[in-house]
């Protein structure tokens, strides 16, 4: 069952009982992570950063291997890590091993936009449990990966390893257009729908986004993904510094 082809075996399935014990589990060793590093000094988080990005890695090309021998080579929505929740992969590697602009564009992405994709995605696991059994390497490798981006995000904001500046928009904003420009180009020629800025996903918020916005569904598609997220974390990390809590 671990390593079964979709459809051998019944899918978990979203809102299900699997699904919310799962959800739970990831949520509980979250919480026991972080309160065990919340006096982390900068040297440890970054030596944790480095750390989970080369295990993200490792289950992301597992991730590839399984596809392309269950013979989805011709599909790349399968394998090309350029979707919004891959930009922990590269995000993690600007951070971890960068300096200057290339490790901020890092450090802030992980500390925005990575804890909101983390939350969407384990809340909605369309595209793992929608497809798998709850015990299979899809989706425990979508689980790790996603409470991972939430763990770290998390983990830069309560140690202060960074402090979110309304300057950081541009280097978020940045990073989430150019991946977007290189997705719709390899959509473009593989007639595939990368970061789903190009097509529609049926069954999930982007449908709605699609019938709505019509001819210029990519483009709003891009907006939504470069703008709503860092504001989202960068609104609320403000507001609750006001108050003078940690």
């Amino acid at each position: 069952m671990f390593f079964a082809r979709p459809g051998d075996y019944e899918a978990c399935g979203i809102f299900s009982i699997s699904h919310f014990i799962l959800l739970l589990i990831t949520s509980i060793i979250i919480i026991i992570l972080l309160y065990k590093v919340r006096n982390y000094k900068h040297e440890e988080v970054l030596k944790i950063i480095r750390i989970s990005t080369i295990v993200l890695w490792i289950l992301e090309i597992l991730k590839i291997i399984f596809n392309i021998c269950i013979g989805n080579i011709s599909n790349p929505n399968t394998y090309i890590p350029l979707y919004y929740c891959s930009l922990v992969l590269y995000a993690g590697i600007f951070s971890g091993c960068c300096k200057g602009k290339l490790k901020r564009v890092g450090d802030v992405f992980l500390a925005t936009g990575g804890i909101v994709a983390g939350i969407a995605f384990l809340i909605s696991p369309i595209t793992s449990l929608g497809t798998y059994p709850i015990f299979h390497f899809i989706s425990i490798q979508s689980f790790v990966l996603h409470g991972t981006m939430i763990y770290l995000g998390m983990l830069m904001l309560i140690t202060n390893y960074i402090e979110l500046k309304l300057n950081d928009f541009k280097y978020y904003f940045i990073l989430i257009i150019v991946i977007s420009a290189l997705a719709y180009i390899i959509n473009s020629i593989y007639n595939c729908n990368l970061m789903f800025i190009s097509q529609n996903y049926e069954g999930t918020i982007v449908d709605y986004i699609y019938n709505f916005t019509g001819k210029f569904f990519t483009i709003t598609m891009i907006m939504i993904q470069a703008i709503i997220p860092f504001w989202a974390i960068y609104l609320l990390y403000k507001q609750y510094n006001k108050k003078g809590k940690r």
